[in-house]
């Protein structure tokens, strides 16, 4: 007999329309266990839940865990494709193949929608006008390119907005060269300068130097006929810097087409995706991806797909050609796709000789190398992970290593601000998603760290306890930050609401171990994996503490600050904090945005900038 759940799902698959749409299969939980689109939801839904020998291990994995069904209609398949793209980016369903932790790369942004442009890095894209340049592979990667076109071409060096008003006097970096100065206020050919350093440098970030070269030269020429030999002598150090970095660039083509280059490295261990960007014939950067729901089972045709559609969904360039290491299903309708997001024409090829094929296959060592690299890391974090964890549990006397460990800390500054943490390390690894902040709900006239620790330990346990969902996880060991008067407080806590778990505090002058009912403190071996684990937890809870008070803090004295400025209430500094987020983005904003936010006005967001701008030209008073 059919249970309620599979009759409801076999009624859906009998009604599914013969329609382009996405589809979600969900378990008994009702979490989403795989998106797909189809030209024909009817034929391709259905398709899962044959009886066919055809079908790989992984589809009838998929089909035996499904109890429900959600179907999105569209008006075609490329509409379909983006729909998936979207739902695939929102529920990272397991069976899907998947960009590992995408949101992490770091991007260059020059923001192209200012009178005055800037270099900034960022972690998220968005559709505001400015260029975005990468995702390169590290935050390293991304300042040292920063500081490269910054010495190369006088951008703005401090990072800050500006419209070319005068606001204050140039800084060292305009004496030295470095910047313009549009904070002292701009000119005809101050605007002009700066126009052609920022073509330059999105330029050089595209790999289409020569002609920043060419521009270079010929104002350097035109200068040294004119005698500016100081202007002459610094437009050839800017040639020679450029030039250095063409000299790094691998010329591998004589083909002048921008390309992206795709390989595909699958085993048991993961899977990797390298990337070229071939620029006007010249490698001019390369990346790779680790993705999750690929395998040594995994078809590379759909994983290679899969990460065709995702990747390029938020990338930030789209070239004339893409090279792939084998042939995909939905090739047509992804380069239709592709057509659209680049304006212009692009190829999805699979060369077989020459090369282009050459290309494939050095992507393809690339990919390989990175993915023994991480396997080899894995190993090496497990074995120093599992090493700690064991000789941690010696050291308690536990039964086992614990899994899961929890640390609290307590900080607050002077009278204020009284808040705690909870970090979390499950098998070695932070899991920064179960952190939790705490404010302190007792009053207090000054710190009583016991105290609050008892009260941060008691509201979690009792969560717990409680079934609420964000701490239904209990931990295998506690650990408290602070010595005897924490731990007694936790105890006195843990056996109130009767919750029987290893507790021991991690005092910070010795970092001993300190126990509930022992009268000596235990004490870790010098250089051994197991205080090297504890103090990199302690530490985490340490800055998650801090970070959380200097919030509160924060919120505190700009609402104090905002509340003196005549015209701006409760409320309005409420809104201003809600937009822009600090005072110095405050300070930075225009008059339009700041009329713009809830509740103010034009009279307002003038008296308020006046306010400011007052506030940063007042000198300091002189010492006593």
């Amino acid at each position: 007999m059919p249970t309620p759940r599979t009759a409801a799902l076999r009624e859906k698959l009998a009604d599914l329309p013969s329609r382009s749409g996405c589809y979600l299969f969900k378990d008994g939980a009702g979490s989403v266990l795989y998106v797909g689109k189809a030209v024909n939801l009817r034929s391709r839904v259905r398709s899962y839940f044959q009886k066919s020998g055809s079908l790989s291990p992984k589809v009838r994995r998929l089909a035996s865990e499904v109890r429900d069904l959600e179907t999105i209609l569209t008006g075609g398949e490329l509409e379909a494709l983006v729909l998936e793209c979207n739902l695939i980016k929102r529920y990272r369903p397991r069976y899907n193949v998947r960009l590992r932790d995408d949101k992490h790369y770091p991007y260059l942004c020059i923001t192209t929608g200012e009178p005055y442009p800037r270099l900034v890095m960022t972690r998220r894209i968005k559709a505001d006008g400015n260029r975005y340049f990468g995702p390169y592979t590290s935050n390293r990667a991304v300042f040292a390119m920063m500081d490269l076109i910054k010495r190369i071409f006088p951008i703005v060096t401090c990072g800050k907005r500006f419209d070319g008003r005068a606001v204050r006097k140039p800084c060292l970096y305009y004496h030295m060269g470095r910047c313009l100065a549009p904070c002292a206020g701009d000119s005809p050919d101050m605007r002009e300068e700066y126009a052609r350093a920022v073509q330059g440098a999105i330029a050089l970030l595209t790999g289409k130097q020569e002609g920043v070269v060419k521009d270079l030269r010929r104002a350097m020429e035109a200068a040294a006929e004119d005698l500016r030999f100081e202007r002459a002598a610094k437009l050839r150090d800017q040639i020679l810097a450029v030039e250095q970095v063409m000299e790094r660039q691998k010329v591998i083509s004589s083909r002048m087409v921008d390309q992206d280059v795709v390989a595909f490295v699958a085993e048991d261990a993961g899977a990797a995706v390298q990337m070229f960007y071939i620029r006007g014939g010249k490698l001019v950067g390369q990346n790779y991806f680790m993705l999750d729901g690929a395998d040594g089972d995994s078809e590379p045709a759909e994983a290679v797909q899969e990460f065709v559609k995702q990747y390029y969904q938020t990338a930030t360039d789209v070239p004339q050609e893409v090279l792939l290491p084998c042939d995909i299903d939905e090739a047509q309708i992804v380069e239709s796709w592709l057509r659209n997001r680049r304006g212009g024409k692009v190829e999805i090829t699979v060369p077989v000789r020459g090369d282009k094929r050459k290309l494939v296959e050095m992507a393809q060592e690339n990919a390989a190398h990175a993915l023994n690299q991480m396997r080899a890391e894995i190993r090496a974090r497990l074995s120093q992970t599992e090493v700690a964890l064991q000789e941690l549990a010696d050291s308690l006397r536990l039964p086992e290593p614990p899994r899961r460990i929890e640390c609290y800390d307590i900080s607050n500054f002077q009278s204020e601000a009284f808040v705690g943490s909870m970090v979390v390390c499950e098998k070695g690894e932070m899991r920064k998603q179960e952190y939790r902040r705490f404010r302190i709900r007792m009053h207090l006239d000054r710190p009583d760290d016991p105290r609050m620790m008892g009260e941060v330990l008691s509201r979690r346990l009792s969560a717990g306890l409680e079934g609420d969902p964000k701490f239904s996880a209990m931990p295998d060991l506690i650990i408290v930050d602070g010595g005897k008067g924490q731990v007694d407080s936790a105890a006195a806590v843990m056996e109130e609401l009767g919750v029987a778990a290893p507790l021991c505090g991690l005092a910070k002058r010795f970092e001993l171990l300190i126990l509930p009912d022992e009268p000596a403190p235990v004490v870790l071996p010098r250089g051994s994996q197991a205080l090297f684990l504890v103090q990199r937890i302690r530490d985490e809870a340490h800055r998650f503490a801090n970070a959380y008070r200097m919030v509160l803090q924060g919120r505190k004295l700009t609402r104090s600050s905002l509340l003196d400025v005549p015209g701006i209430g409760p409320a309005r500094s409420k809104a201003l904090m809600r937009r822009f987020g600090s005072m110095a983005r405050l300070r930075d904003a225009a008059v339009d945005d700041i009329a713009a936010t809830e509740g103010m006005s034009r009279p307002a967001a003038e008296a308020l900038l006046a306010y400011l701008q007052s506030a940063d030209e007042t000198p300091e008073s002189p010492p006593a």
